[in-house]
Order: structure tokens, then sequence, then C-alpha cells
């Protein structure tokens, strides 16, 4: 795939090559991902920059325990790499995976500090979304020390629920593992089973076959006590 047609193809990316020096355009790659691949590893060195121009991926935070910390999923358009060359690091703070193909357009390191010195339209861009990606973990980050686990998982059911339309649908099974949303929301699995059974007993979530499910009128109740929390 050429750039021409990675742009045809993907018309969000447009804006990003507007003002790209002619120079870079004989020197990049585009690569396909597929679901579940390490675009690139926490501590591992990096020599590129990337542009996701298509598909979802996720930001991960690994520990020498074995735990896995989900900082953030991530739609297209979006970077791999921005935050540590800005920070003139030479090693990733992070893993990126894969949760659906990826289309990425890859250029060196060195060729991407030329870009950005040059294009002050592609610089403040990649400005934009670094400092996007800020305020928002900052803002979940407040709330995660604030809320109680109810209040967390109630938040990040109807989320849920309203990204799968549960108004037209009428119910929603929540298709993830504890372990899954334990990595999403920072929470021990224990105390998410714990919260579960709370929430379950409250009526405002039901289990069917080990999967957390929920009615609309649960979830028009669940707004109303999400309400409450905030007061």
């Amino acid at each position: 795939m050429t750039l021409d047609e990675l742009i045809e193809r993907y018309p969000k990316s447009k804006p990003y090559f507007e003002h790209m020096p002619e120079e870079l355009k004989s020197r990049y790659t585009i690569r396909t991902f597929l679901p579940g691949t390490i675009i690139h590893q926490k501590d591992y060195p990096l020599n590129y920059f990337g542009i996701v121009c298509h598909g979802d991926h996720r930001v991960i935070n690994e520990f020498e325990n074995g735990n896995v910390y989900m900082i953030e999923k991530n739609e297209a358009i979006d970077f791999v790499g921005e935050v540590t060359i800005l920070a003139e690091k030479e090693c990733t703070s992070v893993t990126i995976e894969t949760l659906t193909e990826c289309v990425v357009f890859m250029i060196s390191r060195a060729d991407f500090e030329m870009w950005i010195s040059r294009d002050i339209h592609f610089l403040r861009l990649v400005s934009h979304k670094i400092a996007y990606k800020l305020y928002r973990s900052s803002y979940n980050r407040g709330a995660r020390l604030f809320y109680p686990p109810n209040f967390l998982l109630l938040d990040y059911l109807l989320k849920y629920a309203s990204a799968n339309d549960i108004e037209n649908l009428k119910e929603i099974t929540l298709r993830k593992t504890r372990e899954q949303i334990r990595e999403e929301l920072g929470m021990t699995v224990k105390t998410i089973n714990r919260t579960v059974a709370k929430l379950k007993e409250s009526g405002l979530i039901s289990i069917h076959k080990g999967k957390i499910a929920m009615s609309y009128e649960q979830y028009q109740r669940a707004r109303e006590e999400i309400v409450y929390y905030v007061n």
C-alpha cells in the first residue's frame, strides 16, 4: 500500500500528512498488525514512530509480579512512540497491544524528529493528542482515587452498555472476563467479585451464565445511582 492509497482508504489520516516533507514520502513502511499483536514492548529500545490509521489498541503497563494494568484504550487516529521520542528516552515505558486489526504508517525515529522540526501543523496535531491523553488519564485517575468500587464498576458498565446500544437492544451482556475487567479498572479480582455481588443484590445487574448482564431498566436505575454518588 502506498501513502496515497492509505490516505484514500482512511481519509481521517489526511490532515497529518498535508505538510509532510517530500523526502520522507519515500522513507516509510505501512504495516498491518493482527488482533492481539504486540506493536512494541515496555522497556525495549524504540527506533521508529507510527501513526495508527485504522484499528483499536490498548496501552498497558506490565509489572515484575506479572500483573498487567491497562492505562487506556485508543482508536485511530493515534500514534505509536511519540511520548518516548519527545521525552528523549531510548526505551518505551508501556506496551502497546492491538485489539483489532491495525494499519500503521511507520517511519524512523530520526525522520520523525526531523518532521516535527519542520512541520508546525503536524507538531500541533501530535501535541494535541498527547495533551488529550494526559487530560483523560488525570481525570480518570482522580475518579479511581476518590470513588468507591461500586461507582467505578457501575460507571464502567454504563459506558459499555451505552456504547453497545442498550437503548435498542434492551439488554447487554459484558463479554469480558474478570481478569480483563481487572486490567481496565485497576481493581483486584476479589474486589470486582465482591462489587458484582453487591450490585446484583441491589438489582442493578444480573448474572447470565457467569457473565454480567444489564437490562435497559437496570441501566436507567444505574444512571440514577451514579448521580447519587456524584452528588
